[in-house]
């Protein structure tokens, strides 16, 4: 057996798992009265819980041990330097740590993630609480980092909802139930936070800027969702910025009752929210690390040319040739765009988890061909223009398709570094779907 894995991994994770369905009942309960999309709250968390299940069981059984297991073995370890030593466990925890590696023992036993690695290092302050509330146990702590990052999506669930209230079910699956978000985003893994915090930084966003409410919890959920996914993933944020204050400025512009004048300002306050956008990246500066503007064009010729390394193992995929000129890379638009939401597809299945990821991606491409048939192409475009979160939804997945399907080669990173896009173009599919039926009369079934 793993080290890391414990008889009482057996015997505690079932009590977990039943105190999650407990507390999830009451809270389904409690609400679905007046709220009747909480009849999906239960069967969400259950599902999420599931995946982190899955994961872990994959990742020590296929492929004896990885992040899971490093992230695991790391938060342990600093978890309980605190009953060895205090004043090195803070320091350890929320400071710098420096020299502080050797107060590490058999009892406590040995990180693999170090401070130097800022952002990995983050999912371990985030989840050295948490191990130690899963009683020091792999998959009980995987069932409360399942529950804990539950929350981001279900308001993400909710607030599209708000907008789209007949899309009850329809937005359980792109929030909820979509398999690759469920098996990679719901255990210790960095994308389970950065996909929670992008929920919550959309359902404050909403709620902030787009309904003015001008409350202290959105301002503070707003803050502390940014900080996460600057800490974790800070390249979420090149789409996710952009994407928001444009969302703001097309709002701005639909609001504008009279015609001509909406004519007159709108392409300006549009503009404003271009131009906010790409100074606010610009001023980010050394938080997007790698994915800054000064170095995302270089980053992904550097990625392309190593891509074709023998050592990938034929894991990798080719856009073809080009340079850091802007030109260059808007040529390769359409085919980073298509790589970086329909890939791996079924030819590019080297492994079981590609083959469960690609039919995923066919099932997500035939519905996507599907509209663009029935709406002719400039229908499909004019209807994501009309409605603010849609064009939202549409801007942030297809700008973040376009950024890692640009700037990553290899599928396994792929699977996983697209997952923030997931919920939000399956969302906008299923808008596009229910605009069109408002529009043509028509019942549109898949």
């Amino acid at each position: 057996m793993n080290p890391l894995l414990s008889v009482f991994d057996l015997l505690l994770t079932p009590i977990y798992i039943i105190g999650a369905y407990v507390y999830a009942y009451y809270v389904t309960k409690k609400n679905i009265r007046e709220k009747p999309e909480y009849a999906y709250f239960t069967k969400g968390l259950m599902v999420r819980i599931a995946g982190a299940i899955a994961l872990g069981l994959i990742y020590f059984f296929y492929y004896n041990g990885g992040d899971t297991t490093n992230y695991f073995q790391t938060a342990v370890a600093y978890s309980k330097l605190l009953f060895k030593d205090r004043q090195e466990f803070w320091l350890g925890w929320l400071g710098d740590g420096r020299g502080y590696y050797f107060n590490f023992d058999e009892f406590t036993g040995y990180p693999v993630y170090a401070h130097k690695d800022a952002h990995s290092f983050f999912v371990v302050r985030l989840l050295v609480p948490i191990v130690a509330l899963g009683s020091y146990t792999y998959f009980s702590t995987s069932v409360l980092v399942a529950c804990f990052t539950y929350g981001g999506m279900w308001k993400l669930y909710q607030t599209l909802l708000l907008e789209f209230p007949a899309l009850k079910k329809e937005f359980a699956i792109a929030c909820l139930f979509i398999p690759s978000c469920v098996f990679w985003g719901s255990g210790l893994m960095k994308d389970s936070f950065t996909l929670s915090a992008v929920g919550w930084f959309t359902y404050s966003f909403y709620h902030f800027f787009i309904k003015k409410e001008r409350k202290f919890s959105f301002g503070f959920y707003l803050l502390i969702s940014s900080y996460i996914i600057l800490a974790i993933k800070p390249y979420i944020f090149f789409a996710l910025l952009p994407g928001a204050i444009l969302w703001l400025s097309n709002n701005l512009v639909k609001k504008i009752n009279h015609g001509f004048i909406r004519i007159l300002i709108g392409p300006v306050i549009l503009t404003i929210g271009v131009l906010a956008g790409y100074f606010s990246l610009d001023k980010m500066g050394d938080n997007l690390g790698q994915y800054q503007l000064d170095n995302v064009l270089e980053k992904a010729v550097v990625t392309q040319r190593d891509m074709k390394a023998e050592y990938y193992g034929g894991k990798t995929y080719d856009i073809g040739e080009f340079d850091a000129s802007i030109g260059s890379i808007i040529s390769k638009a359409p085919i980073a765009i298509f790589s970086g939401i329909f890939r791996p597809a079924i030819w590019d299945v080297r492994n079981p988890v590609m083959f469960v990821s690609s039919l995923e991606n066919t099932y997500l491409l035939i519905l996507t061909i599907f509209l663009l048939i029935k709406l002719k192409v400039k229908g499909f475009f004019i209807l994501i223009w009309k409605n603010p979160l849609l064009l939202f939804s549409m801007l942030f997945s297809l700008f973040f398709a376009f950024s890692v399907g640009l700037t990553v080669a290899n599928f396994g990173s792929l699977v996983r570094l697209r997952l923030p896009e997931l919920p939000f173009f399956v969302a906008g599919i299923f808008m596009l779907r229910h605009l069109y039926e408002k529009q043509s009369g028509k019942k549109v079934k898949f």
